[in-house]
């Protein structure tokens, strides 16, 4: 080794996994959840996609304001974490949480994640509807979904 060359130490990350050994590779905390939601369309409500107000003339039937792409991210977050589901921390049986925005029922959870050191890697959403188009509300919904989950929406 040449006598001259210059070491230099770069501050570490705790959240930084090592690969060192085995043992390593198995302690792996990598966890996946899965969320899905479904709500009939009604007239007199005003659409919520992914947080993002929708023109359009009918909204989504629910306890809350029906918003499935939330529904979906909240339900597959707490699976992730091991925390149960929508309807445990929101039962839909509890006036608290009538009409209830979807994005303040996504607060406490994303509050939740960083409590407990978790971190979203990917989210992919598959939306099933004849109406709205997707093509022309997609934007609009990634951009308030990253702003929401504070992520890039890459």
């Amino acid at each position: 080794m040449d006598q001259n060359c210059k070491v230099k130490f770069i501050k570490g990350e705790n959240s930084n996994n090592k690969i060192t050994y085995l043992d390593d590779v198995k302690n792996s905390r990598t966890f996946y959840g899965l969320g899905f939601d479904i709500h009939r369309l009604v007239k007199g409500r005003i659409l919520f996609l992914g947080g993002a107000k929708i023109p359009f003339h009918s909204g989504l039937k629910g306890h809350s304001d029906g918003d499935v792409i939330l529904h979906a991210i909240i339900d597959g977050l707490l699976g992730a974490m091991r925390k149960g589901d929508i309807g445990t921390l929101f039962p839909s049986n509890s006036s608290r949480f009538k009409n209830i925005r979807s994005k303040d029922m996504l607060m406490p959870v994303v509050k939740l994640l960083k409590d407990n050191n978790f971190y979203i890697n990917n989210i992919d959403i598959n939306l099933i509807c004849e109406n709205p188009k997707v093509s022309k509300i997609r934007i609009k919904v990634i951009k308030s979904i990253s702003k929401l989950l504070s992520i890039n929406k890459s």
